[in-house]
């Protein structure tokens, strides 16, 4: 990876409902840093509000999606404190509960390789297409360390068994055994990609905006609730909510009208 920064580590394209949101450092592989991870939070939090805004694409320029720690930023946290790493340790967690909670479906377009913060990244995301060229790998613990801050939705994309294996050996794999374990949930080849990608959203576009919205929460309360009592109200206080919803009432009366419901474009 080069050491010079750029001065925008992040593009945004809207067209339409859709965002696409770019990690723009091509030359350093899109790697983290500072700048990029409150570049990206923010971008993100303008997201959550944006009323028109209905799937969030994430994307990276050049060869690789994200390949992790950039190199200064590396040498930055080795020498500050305890305290210091903390906080920065934080900004990068509240980065991916921020991904992982956003209130809009969420595509990851891995066209290249994802190391380390960039793995994170794309388990955070509800929906994961991937080509047969990329690399993967969660390579912390061959510098001493671990990832920690993105083990939670990694462990959740694939699993326990699996993320104690990759965790501890840091070992390099590829978009075959990322499918297999789920951290993909497609490969595609280069030139079907964007296809792939077009496909998702047109599926998303044709689900009720609010209902998007809310299906990423409700699998996380109920992933989250031991108590199968409890879980059975909230669930019916939910659809009991969305049946009476103006967007429930419409899709319903949309399915008995054989028409298509009004936020699906035409």
């Amino acid at each position: 990876m080069a050491e010079a920064p750029q001065e925008h580590p992040l593009a945004l394209e809207r067209v339409g409902a859709v965002a696409r949101l770019r990690l723009d450092r091509p030359a350093l592989h899109n790697a983290f840093d500072a700048g990029l991870i409150s570049a990206l939070t923010a971008a993100l939090d303008r997201l959550a509000e944006d009323p028109e805004v209905r799937v969030v694409v994430l994307e990276g320029s050049g060869a690789s999606f994200s390949a992790g720690a950039d190199l200064n930023w590396m040498r930055g946290m080795a020498s500050a404190s305890e305290a210091e790493n903390r906080d920065d340790a934080l900004a990068l967690a509240r980065l991916m509960r921020t991904l992982d909670e956003l209130p809009k479906p969420t595509i990851a377009r891995v066209q290249g390789a994802s190391f380390g913060g960039g793995v994170g990244l794309v388990a955070c995301c509800d929906i994961a297409i991937g080509v047969p060229e990329a690399k993967f790998g969660l390579t912390e613990s061959k510098l001493g360390l671990l990832p920690a801050v993105i083990s939670p939705y990694v462990i959740a994309a694939i699993g326990t068994r699996e993320a104690r294996r990759w965790f501890a050996t840091g070992e390099i794999f590829d978009a075959a055994t990322a499918l297999r374990i789920g951290l993909l949930h497609t490969v595609v080849e280069v030139d079907a990609l964007d296809a792939a990608i077009e496909r998702q959203i047109a599926l998303l576009l044709k689900a009720g905006p609010v209902a998007a919205a809310h299906a990423k929460q409700l699998v996380a309360r109920v992933a989250a609730t031991a108590d199968r009592d409890r879980a059975d109200r909230d669930n019916a206080d939910l659809i009991a909510r969305l049946r009476v919803s103006p967007e429930g009432q419409e899709g319903l009366s949309a399915f008995l009208d054989k028409r298509a419901p009004r936020w699906v474009e035409d």
